[in-house]
């Protein structure tokens, strides 16, 4: 089972995840509340750490922190955890419901559906 992510410990992945390393400073010019205190953040990618999630190295006299785990990863694992817990483990439930609650029409069904296709093909070739 991965770990979870709360929401604050979410949005600094995601901008580690786009930046790739990255000092608390860099961090907090992403941020969502560009007024968040140094030591709020910090304190975050400590627990980050912590959770196996970031690591860092020193650089002069800064650190540099970097993810540990990719996107997808966590993300393949956030689905599955969700999939089993509300969809009796079916991915088409799951991909039934999202198409019912966003209303796609027949072209987003469709684009969906090809984009899976391809998704299926790519991992088949990475095997």
């Amino acid at each position: 089972m991965t770990k979870r992510l709360t929401k604050a410990e979410e949005e600094i992945m995601l901008i580690l995840w786009k930046l790739g390393e990255s000092t608390i400073r860099e961090v907090m010019t992403e941020l969502s509340e560009p007024n968040t205190p140094y030591t709020t953040v910090s304190t975050v990618v400590r627990v980050l750490e912590k959770k196996e999630f970031v690591s860092h190295k020193a650089v002069g006299t800064t650190y540099l922190y970097y993810p540990l785990i990719q996107k997808k990863d966590y993300l393949r694992g956030y689905l599955t955890g969700i999939v089993s817990n509300y969809f009796d483990g079916s991915f088409t439930r799951m991909a039934a419901f999202f198409a019912r609650e966003n209303d796609l029409d027949m072209g987003e069904l469709h684009e969906l559906i090809t984009e899976i296709e391809s998704e299926l093909k790519e991992s088949d070739n990475h095997e």
